[in-house]
């Protein structure tokens, strides 16, 4: 008898404690984070990106024919005029065929004289005169194919410029594969330069530009000329070329430059420290929190610098955005927005 009661006061007891273990449920978890609060800014910003001068005309110097060089009238690194001969190349072969046709020329024009006047009293044919023109015709045409092979004889500065370093001597023999020397422009420099994808339709036709280069304090000045027709798919950027204002002694073709691209003001640039955007495969969001729940937002960038980036749609003036607590913060959730960080 006492060991059922025993019993039955163990079952009680057992069920007490049970009770007393059930948890009480718990209210929604508030999540802890800082935020910025979004607010309009004057941007003033321009991008450094890196480029390299070149020559205004820049060209190679090769031969059209084969042959022997008799002459060479230039020096390394000379200035040549426009027209002004480089070289020249034997053609006495040339020469001897042209002095030929010279004299058929002379004899075939006399001929023709003859049979003009034989024509008019009936000693020759219609024909007869005719095919006599012909060959006069014949003969001026291979001297104009001659006078031509003659000419490629001789090379000419294609424009104005200077001359670099060259391995020619008088007496080489030399081919249309040969290179003479190369041709530059120098009095007019030109740099050449790409500026990323996102800045590509800031590059409009006459767009100063300020560079600078190694070596010199100096700041230069350039007026974009031309850009590409298409952005580089392998760095997603665009080619963009500038004619320089003033030439100078220290701008040499070849050379490096620092390139400032200025991007415009905007008095109401909506900008946000660069960790509060969430990279996406295809977007960019931030978190924004409104009445203390949190929401996912995609956004679209601008202008960035070294702590901040330009908002150009997806927020408005007065938005709470996130910049910590980022990966444990979830749409929908509660938020506590522990320090607003500042300008």
């Amino acid at each position: 008898m006492a060991l059922v009661a025993g019993s039955g006061l163990l079952l009680l007891g057992c069920g007490s404690d049970k009770k007393a273990e059930t948890p009480k449920p718990k209210g929604p978890q508030v999540s802890k984070a800082n935020g910025y609060i979004v607010t309009p800014q004057l941007l003033s910003q321009d991008i450094e990106v890196p480029g390299s001068l070149a020559a205004f005309e820049e060209v190679e110097l090769h031969p059209e024919v084969s042959g022997r060089v008799i002459a060479v009238y230039f020096k390394e690194g000379s200035t040549v005029g426009q027209g002004s001969l480089l070289l020249k190349i034997y053609d006495g072969d040339l020469q001897a065929q042209l002095q030929k046709y010279r004299v058929q020329l002379k004899t075939a024009e006399q001929t023709t004289e003859r049979y003009a006047a034989l024509l008019k009293i009936g000693g020759v044919s219609q024909q007869e005169y005719d095919l006599q023109v012909l060959s006069v015709n014949t003969i001026k045409a291979d001297m104009n194919i001659v006078n031509t092979s003659i000419s490629k004889t001789s090379l000419r500065a294609p424009f104005s410029g200077k001359i670099g370093i060259t391995t020619l001597t008088k007496g080489a023999y030399i081919s249309p594969q040969t290179l003479i020397a190369t041709l530059r422009k120098v009095s007019q420099l030109k740099l050449d330069f790409t500026v990323p994808e996102l800045y590509g339709n800031k590059m409009k036709i006459g767009t100063s530009v300020n560079f600078s280069i190694e070596g010199s304090s100096d700041i230069f000045e350039a007026r974009v000329s031309a850009t590409e027709n298409i952005i580089a798919e392998e760095n997603r950027s665009l080619r963009v070329i500038a004619n320089v204002n003033k030439p100078s002694a220290q701008l040499i073709a070849g050379a490096f430059a620092k390139i400032k691209v200025p991007l415009g003001k905007n008095e109401n640039a909506l900008m946000i420290p660069t960790q509060a955007v969430i990279p996406d495969a295809r977007n960019k969001k931030v978190i924004v929190v409104r009445g203390g729940i949190a929401f996912m937002e995609v956004v679209t960038l601008g202008v960035r610098d070294s702590a901040k980036v330009e908002i150009t749609s997806g927020l408005k003036a007065g938005d709470t955005v996130l910049v910590t607590g980022l990966l444990t913060t979830k749409p929908g959730s509660k938020v506590e927005v522990n320090k607003i960080i500042s300008n």
